[in-house]
């Protein structure tokens, strides 16, 4: 069941996003030296807070009985556009539909809100997870190296 997210499950989104971006720290060599600034050494109770309160971002978590095991975000922007945050499952709940769940209710959410578009920002090396996003129709944009990332960005979208 995904629904909004409630203040005091900030601490256990926290430890999703820290547990779910773990596994492609991982997999491409990621570290706190390398890439402080990814979402798996990143994630804290204090960039929530932010996110809710003067961001307003709308937050959303996917749970199963009785657990969260997933999680996302969105970001509204300038021009009828938002972004798609960290949208994330726990490791041990993966393939099992969550994932595109999250993405089709992020892709609806987008849309009420009057968005035309949905960005996204991606480890351009993460092959398997572009190919996902380009499944469910998003379009690949660009690439950028940014200095305090020890892997390539990818951005994508997707037109409402």
């Amino acid at each position: 069941m995904i629904r909004k997210m409630r203040r005091e499950e900030i601490p256990v989104c926290v430890e999703i996003l820290r547990k779910s971006f773990q596994t492609v720290a991982d997999e491409f060599g990621l570290t706190k030296e390398n890439s402080p600034h990814f979402v798996a050494f990143a994630a804290c109770d204090e960039r929530f807070i932010k996110q809710l309160d003067e961001q307003h971002r709308p937050m959303f978590v996917y749970e199963k009985d009785g657990v969260l095991c997933g999680y996302y975000n969105l970001l509204m922007q300038d021009n009828n556009e938002c972004e798609l945050g960290s949208l994330s499952v726990l490791p041990e709940y993966r393939h099992n539909g969550i994932g595109k769940e999250l993405l089709m209710h992020a892709l609806d959410q987008a849309r009420k809100a009057g968005c035309k578009t949905l960005n996204l920002s991606i480890v351009e090396e993460n092959q398997v997870l572009r190919k996902w996003y380009e499944s469910y129709g998003a379009e690949h944009l660009y690439t950028k190296k940014i200095d305090f990332f020890a892997f390539t960005c990818g951005y994508m979208k997707f037109s409402l």
